[in-house]
């Protein structure tokens, strides 16, 4: 086999459509495209969701939800991740941080309440759930809201 030779598989290739060429090919005259309009013309195409003056269907569509743009979003960390640390130590974001238990920098952090924790811990963080508050203190641990 050699270069000149290879051709693609049969029915892979499809010969383009001759347009305008008389009335016996099918598609002369007004080559395809109807009778007048919008669409026959030169350049003539309607924009994406366009239904002819018609309200369009995303227009429609009631319109749902709704973000607080004063949320604060926090990174979160369960109680039952503290227990790597070992007993009597403090806990503080740059710690949490480095240990990639919170990923993002500048988030605030919250202490969650799942799990349980086995350890006597001073907790520094943004904020605490109720629960989370509980379990450390029943240790014998403190919190810290920064």
């Amino acid at each position: 086999m050699k270069l000149h030779e290879l051709k693609p598989n049969a029915g892979a290739t499809k010969a383009s459509k001759r347009v305008g060429r008389g009335p016996g090919s099918g598609t002369g005259k007004t080559a395809g495209a109807g009778h007048k309009g919008q669409k026959a013309r030169s350049g003539g195409k309607v924009r994406p969701g366009f239904e002819g003056g018609q309200t369009p269907f995303f227009k429609r569509l009631r319109k749902v939800g709704f973000k607080n743009p004063h949320r604060i979003e926090y990174a979160v960390v369960n109680i039952e991740n503290l227990n790597r640390y070992e007993d009597g130590a403090t806990i503080t974001p740059e710690m949490l941080l480095s240990d990639r238990l919170v990923t993002k920098k500048a988030l605030p952090i919250k202490i969650l309440g799942k799990g349980t924790l086995e350890k006597k811990l001073t907790v520094k963080a943004h904020k605490f759930t109720a629960s989370a508050e509980e379990k450390i203190t029943a240790v014998g641990g403190t919190i810290e809201v920064i």
